[in-house]
């Protein structure tokens, strides 16, 4: 089938790029797309967002006034793949933009389009170091996040930062209860794929593809999961729980983290999640994978972790999942659209509402039991500190072995992170299969 043109693409792409600057998710966004055209569509939007710091400064410079916020969208696409300067040559950046004008219902402003266009190609040099003389132009990430990181973790912020900006890998979890990992990674071989070991299931892959193209995806022989997510099952299980041990996923949509544990134990499971919709995810993640198996019993629930008296039996858990709700500033390399929708203000209300979650839950611990804390944010506000707050006010709770905060590519940032991460077979060369994550293991008594 042939391409569609690629000025098309661009003015679908430039209404989903105006979306996410008026507060609209990617993931909302993207479904809206006609088929033919979301290939093509999500990848202008995804290396648009992850050099939009640079394109929306270049702009500022290149525009006396604001244009419209479809036109905006539609200089930064191109003034990114400019910038790139790998994907396109460089006149056919400038005449697709102008001749998606029309679609944008904007095709008075083809001039105004093209001559900034052709500046930028004229001045290229001056304009960029003016743009990245702005922590938002150099980083790409706007100046607040730039500024928190750069506080969080000051030697390896302007490394977490640039890693941001580069595509993750796909990365799969293979069902134990279905297929080997070694029969799986002979079975992609065969399809022409190649794939790292990361961790005791995991594979990076070395190319991305469909997940309909992957072998076994319909009869539930693997999962999409980064790497740095496969961990919280076997952290949470340690040396292993009694056969049948009641265990709580108090956020658990859209369930790839149950679905571990199933895969790795025989367990009675809760999982639980506040959002009805993706409740049923839970439900399509556990059967695709024929979960669960012989020796287990689940129950999914559209309830609310953080308000365990209309849904908990009174009879305590032997391990807690917490993966609790936060800015995601962890997996922005998988979804570029997170730093520019989120504000300052959401780090500390995500905080409280974290803390919240762990005080609900720890009652419902066992007594000798394991909770597991965990956010996919590099942000410490969302991780050790959190942690640190709830250990001075539970002089009952203690800190097991944890790896801590977690930047992407897998990088801990304590050597006992970096030890917990090798005695989990996370190798340095797999590693890149990994996002920004925190994890704190909670023993009780």
């Amino acid at each position: 089938m042939e391409a569609p043109p690629l000025s098309h693409q661009m003015a679908a792409a430039a209404r989903c790029i105006a979306g996410v600057h008026a507060g609209h998710s990617l993931t909302e966004l993207l479904p809206a797309v006609p088929a033919g055209l979301r290939p093509g569509v999500q990848a202008l939007v995804f290396d648009t967002l992850r050099q939009a710091g640079t394109a929306r400064e270049l702009l500022r410079h290149l525009a006396e006034r604001a244009p419209p916020p479809r036109v905006a969208a539609l200089l930064e696409l191109a003034l990114a793949l400019l910038v790139q300067g790998n994907a396109y040559p460089e006149h056919t950046v400038v005449d697709q933009a102008v001749q998606a004008l029309p679609l944008l219902r904007a095709p008075a402003l083809r001039g105004f389009v093209n001559a900034c266009l052709r500046r930028f190609l004229r001045e290229r040099p001056a304009l960029l170091e003016r743009a990245h003389a702005h922590p938002q132009g150099r980083w790409n990430h706007p100046a607040w996040w730039v500024q928190r990181v750069q506080n969080d973790h000051p030697l390896q912020w302007a490394e977490l930062l640039e890693a941001d900006n580069v595509a993750a890998p796909l990365v799969l979890r293979v069902n134990r209860r279905q297929i080997t990992r070694a029969d799986y990674l002979a079975q992609l071989v065969l399809q022409g794929l190649s794939a790292e070991p990361i961790g005791t299931e995991g594979l990076v892959l070395q190319r991305a593809v469909p997940v309909q193209q992957l072998p076994g995806w319909d009869a539930g022989w693997v999962s999409v999961q980064d790497g740095a997510a496969q961990l919280a099952a076997p952290l949470l299980l340690g040396a292993g729980l009694r056969p049948g041990a009641r265990v709580l996923d108090a956020c658990a949509a859209p369930g790839g983290k149950s679905a571990h544990l199933l895969e790795l134990a025989d367990l009675e499971l809760w999982a639980l999640d506040a959002d009805a919709h993706r409740v049923e995810r839970i439900h399509e993640t556990l059967q695709r994978l024929r979960l669960p198996a012989a020796g287990s019993a689940v129950q999914v629930r559209h309830a609310d972790a953080a308000e365990p008296a209309p849904w908990w039996d009174g009879r305590p858990f032997e391990a807690i999942l917490l993966d609790a709700p936060c800015t995601a500033s962890g997996i922005v390399r998988r979804h570029p659209d997170v730093r520019w929708l989120r504000r300052p203000g959401d780090v500390e209300r995500l905080a409280a509402q974290q803390a919240r979650l762990l005080r609900a839950l720890w009652p419902l611990l066992a007594p000798g039991g394991r909770l597991l804390y965990a956010t996919c944010s590099v942000f410490r506000a969302e991780g050790e500190q959190v942690v640190a707050a709830f250990l001075r006010q539970h002089p009952q709770a203690r800190l097991g072995p944890s790896p801590g905060h977690l930047l992407p590519g897998g990088r801990a940032t304590t050597p006992a992170g970096d030890a917990l991460l090798a005695a989990h077979a996370m190798g340095d060369n797999a590693r890149r299969g990994m996002d920004g994550f925190f994890y704190a293991l909670l023993l009780k008594g």
